[in-house]
């Protein structure tokens, strides 16, 4: 209790004064004015967060700026280049960060909670967080190929055998290929890197060990090759073991420049040690002219190791992948992707996106549910919503019941789900999720749900605004909400998640039997509905138009991203709700940069998920240009089928969040799931998505088996001479529901029953 009246803000005054800083409690208290006041000004989670990312940027610019002659990963190349429409000046920026080109790909194999990233120029970053392997060819004339330095690379994902990022770096006389997966040997995993480089002339192949990785600086501190030249020990601690052993070994320290700048003809070393922390190294290997060499990097991912003696467990999962197989990679993902919900169509670039999606869904949801690989590799309830449902959507139900444990862990003894301080949504959408995965599987919520669905409930019904007739009565409390929407304010982003929170907690207790906690929270949710439709008449005056903002008081700007959730994916709104069509007219006219939604508070940048946001929303409403955005999407892609969180206008790279981002991919598999297939209120849409460049070629397309709340569902359209054959097939758990066929540019079908086959002929096709 002492601690309250201790005079921590006198202390924290004074010594800022006395060594010539701004006042801090000044500072925060002015910048808290530009919100709505709030029990929380910034959540703590961020302020950590961006504490430890700034740190990184500081050792950044402690380490980059003045030793340009380094040999440093893509982003820096580009960032710190003035030639380059990626450099952005230094000036009185403290610290120097990634923020035009955070793009990488993740490898690894299911339920292993181990993610090695790759750059966009093959730079291997083994461990979380830590150094990385790069390679290069360096001639006897003097000439070499640098692939971070190169004008271009070529990436792919490669699905054939598991889970691979190839690159491939092709300039003047030479060409070096690489190749990075994980596999697992007798259950430990291996990060594997093999090599091909070939050369016209005589040169070296040199493996580099590198002190950074995507995101900076990563400190390493001793490297030891062994007496059999045939792997590293890298800090004591991990190691990288060569098919073959190194021909020539180079090393430097920080004092002595990079490795780069004595290779390959320097002073050979076995060791180094480097109190800065950045020492590297060179395994060096002939390149005979006009051949070709192989090298394969065996790297165990389980760092044997950790402080105080505690060995690190590689598998995470209950029920690890199995190894039967060479490898074990292929078993691994053949078994995670048996029940997949199966996309057939002609489009090959949608078809790889949609593949690429739901591995990345499987290799990022352990018994954990992980938004990135890297950056994000951390559970939110908010992100973990939506890619929970993606999983239900997908048929991966037995993957998402997994992770529903970690989800109900976040509740407090209050009842909150706590993702973040001063977050308010995350109550709505665990209660969703939760309703939502009982009723895409059909079963009953088991017993020991009860006590979190009733706390939960309440904790929103105990947290609106009372005792006011301000445009925020009956609201959630202000507070950040989606992190990306604005300063503390009264989101209706917040009020829309309680109020499907709510009615998914009613429809569970009822099946518990707590029929008067579940009347009690219809009653509360349509209470919630009541008061939004209040705030939102009361101020439409002040806007001009009917659209949904971010809040009663803010005027319409990209923040009103968030309000469309009442549309997409809750329902909550009608289809044809003229506020939420003109939300989103509003922000495409507004607020679209390339044919893309450009949200520029905090993301500042281009994001792929809140498009497909808008692009449902006019998918629900029938409107065929939700296919323009939906394309657009697909553009913005990586050459491995990723998007980062935030993309550059210009250097269409990643400016903000992970270089891949999980809740894109959820959203990309949701978008083409629900063109095919998608529920509105007491009946499945059929095919409303589709469109007819995919059926042009005459040949069948089809997408499922896909959980819907009446059953599986299998869809497919099959071209005819006269006109489209739409036909579905579903495994009803009960009462089979009534079904429609929308395709764009045909009249829909009368109501059907269960499964069914429809002709869509010249008879009933619109005049457009």
């Amino acid at each position: 209790m002492w601690l309250r009246w201790f005079p921590w803000r006198y202390i924290v005054r004074s010594a800022a004064r006395r060594h010539g800083f701004v006042d801090p409690l000044a500072v925060m208290a002015r910048l808290s004015r530009f919100g709505e006041p709030s029990q929380v000004a910034t959540p703590i989670e961020l302020l950590r967060a961006g504490a430890i990312f700034h740190a990184r940027g500081l050792m950044n610019t402690g380490a980059i700026q003045h030793n340009l002659d380094w040999v440093w990963p893509f982003w820096v190349q580009r960032q710190f280049d003035p030639r380059n429409e990626a450099f952005i000046p230094r000036a009185f920026s403290v610290t120097h960060i990634n923020l035009t080109h955070r793009n990488w790909t993740a490898t690894g194999v299911p339920d292993v909670d181990l993610y090695p990233v790759v750059d966009p120029c093959g730079l291997l970053t083994p461990h979380w967080d830590g150094w990385s392997i790069d390679g290069w060819i360096l001639a006897d004339d003097g000439s070499d190929l640098l692939p971070s330095r190169n004008a271009e690379a070529h990436q792919r994902l490669d699905l054939q055998n598991g889970l691979a990022v190839v690159t491939e770096v092709d300039d003047g006389p030479f060409r070096l290929l690489s190749e990075a997966d994980v596999i697992l040997d007798a259950r430990d995993p291996i990060c594997r890197h093999r090599w091909i480089a070939t050369s016209r002339v005589a040169a070296w192949l040199a493996i580099s060990l590198r002190p950074y990785n995507p995101e900076g600086v990563s400190f390493v501190y001793r490297i030891e090759l062994d007496d059999d030249a045939m792997a590293w020990t890298v800090d004591d601690a991990s190691r990288v073991v060569f098919s073959q052993p190194a021909e020539r070994h180079l090393t430097s320290d920080y004092r002595h420049g990079d490795v780069y700048q004595h290779a390959p003809e320097g002073d050979q070393a076995k060791s180094v040690e480097c109190q800065v922390g950045m020492a590297t190294a060179a395994a060096l290997y002939r390149l005979e002219p006009e051949s070709s060499f192989r090298l394969e990097l065996r790297i165990p991912l389980a760092r044997p190791w950790l402080g105080g003696g505690r060995r690190k467990p590689a598998i995470v999962t209950t029920r690890p992948a199995s190894s039967t197989q060479v490898g074990g990679r292929p078993s691994a993902w053949q078994e995670a992707l048996a029940n997949q919900a199966q996309l057939d169509v002609p489009d090959q670039r949608v078809r790889f996106l949609y593949d690429a999606a739901l591995r990345e869904l499987v290799l990022l949801t352990p018994d954990d549910v992980y938004p990135g690989p890297f950056t994000y590799k951390r559970f939110w309830v908010r992100d973990s919503a939506f890619i929970l449902h993606a999983l239900l959507c997908t048929g991966f139900s037995d993957r998402a019941e997994r992770a529903l444990p970690r989800l109900l862990s976040t509740q407090r003894s209050s009842g909150f789900f706590h993702s973040q301080d001063g977050e308010w949504d995350a109550n709505g959408e665990a209660l969703w999720t939760l309703y939502r995965f009982c009723q895409l599987t059909g079963k009953s919520p088991p017993d020991q749900w009860r006590r979190a669905l009733l706390r939960g409930g309440r904790w929103i019904m105990k947290k609106r605004v009372k005792g006011t007739d301000a445009p925020h009565a009956g609201l959630l409390p202000a507070g950040f909400s989606a992190e990306h929407l604005g300063p503390n304010d009264y989101y209706y982003f917040d009020d829309f998640w309680s109020i499907a929170g709510l009615r998914g907690a009613a429809a569970l207790l009822d099946a518990l039997r707590e029929t008067g906690a579940a009347d009690g929270f219809r009653r509360e949710a349509d209470d919630l509905l009541a008061a939004v439709d209040r705030s939102l008449d009361i101020t439409v005056a002040s806007r001009s138009r009917p659209g949904i903002p971010a809040s009663p008081y803010r005027r319409m700007d990209a923040g009103a991203i968030g309000s469309l959730v009442g549309g997409y994916p809750l329902q909550i709104l009608d289809a044809d709700d003229q506020r939420l069509l003109d939300t989103a007219d509003f922000l495409r006219e507004r607020c679209f940069l390339g044919g893309a939604f450009f949200q520029d508070m905090i993301h500042s940048g281009i994001n792929a998920y809140l498009t497909l946001h808008v692009a449902q929303v006019f998918l629900r409403a029938g409107r065929p240009d939700w296919l323009e955005l939906l394309d657009a999407v697909a553009r913005l892609a990586s050459p491995t089928g990723q998007w980062p969180e935030a993309i550059h206008p210009r250097t269409r790279g990643g400016c903000m969040g992970d270089g891949q981002h999980m809740w894109a991919a959820a959203e990309w598999v949701m978008a083409i799931r629900n063109a095919f297939v998608h529920e509105e209120k007491d009946r499945l849409i059929l095919a409303s998505g589709v469109p007819h460049r995919w059926l042009e070629l005459g040949k069948p397309i089809s997408f499922g088996p896909t959980p819907t709340p009446w059953g599986d569902v299998h869809i497919s359209l099959d071209p005819t001479p006269n006109g489209i054959s739409v036909r579905w097939e579903g495994e009803w758990r009960a009462d089979a529901p009534r079904a429609e066929v929308r395709l764009q540019g045909f009249e829909p079908t009368e109501e059907w029953e269960g499964s069914g086959t429809a002709i869509l002929n010249k008879r009933n096709i619109h005049e457009t």
